[in-house]
């Protein structure tokens, strides 16, 4: 990869973009392969101010009861607000957001679901701030839900995870699970919503380049990480208790994203407003 300290934002943004979509691309293509029947709906929706969303869908398939994985390049004119609330500086600076997203629920409930998401902001603060050096940042990560566990499919996703982290540091792996266990925990449960994996945001480590770099390595590894486990397990035999389980188990996502993930959002806001009247 070049040599990009020194390069613009807007050079460096559409670097990361280039790389989102091709990844998603290449999720794409391996989600139809591993399905053997049905295919995505590509759709391409022009966003205001010259971005770009690219959601992709697959429903009904003999392997992948539904699939999502959503591109999508943002230019904006004001910060949102959950994007300065640990940097109140750069309220009302504009800024540009590229991002992947997905989720892969399977009809085995033997084969587990997965979710992946990663993201880069670069932010320009506004004129009245005191420096005009705009901020980046990278966040993402990806983790796996299993109905049924099996402790060999385990261990190759922590590897695999922990392998695509070393080069970088020893640290990141270590680091980058514990929050990922800690994201992903249900209180009211006292339960994991999943395995864990990966979790980082606000992550700029080393300079862009060193931050890309491994965000492209870990990006990459999600598929080496699940795609021989949906292989082995997709054609294991399943009956109708298997099949209730597995979607009484679902329900832990929706507990997750109507109600914590809200609640988390809310502590972060709170917790900025009350760190910038100190």
């Amino acid at each position: 990869m070049p040599d990009q300290s020194n390069a613009p934002a807007d050079s460096k943004i559409q670097s990361v973009s280039a790389h989102l979509k091709s990844l998603q691309d290449e999720i794409c293509t391996a989600l139809e392969v591993q399905d053997g029947q049905a295919r995505f709906r590509r759709d391409e929706i022009p966003r205001d101010g010259g971005g770009l969303s690219r959601p992709r869908v697959l429903e009904g398939g003999a392997v992948i009861e539904k699939a999502a994985v959503n591109f999508t390049h943002t230019l904006g004119h004001q910060m949102p607000p959950a994007a300065t609330q640990r940097r109140p500086e750069l309220a009302g600076g504009t800024y540009q957001a590229a991002s992947i997203s997905l989720i892969v629920h399977p009809q085995n409930p033997y084969a587990p679901t997965s979710h992946a998401n990663f993201r880069c902001f670069f932010a320009q603060p506004p004129a009245e701030a005191k420096t005009a050096e705009p901020t980046w940042w990278f966040g993402g990560g990806f983790d796996l839900t299993p109905y049924y566990g099996f402790e060999e499919d385990a261990i190759f996703w922590h590897q695999t995870a922990k392998n695509a982290c070393t080069p970088f540091g020893v640290d990141l792996y270590p680091r980058f699970k514990k929050a990922c266990d800690e994201y992903f925990f249900l209180p009211h449960r006292q339960e994991p919503r999943g395995i864990g994996g990966l979790f980082f945001d606000d992550f700029d480590e080393g300079g862009f380049d060193s931050a890309f770099s491994f965000v492209r390595r870990v990006s990459e590894a999600y598929l080496e990480a699940y795609m021989p486990i949906l292989e082995k397990r997709k054609g294991q035999p399943f009956g109708d208790r298997e099949r209730d389980f597995q979607l009484y188990r679902r329900g832990r996502y929706v507990e997750f994203n109507l109600l914590l993930k809200a609640a988390k959002e809310e502590t972060d806001r709170l917790r900025a407003e009350v760190s910038t009247r100190r």
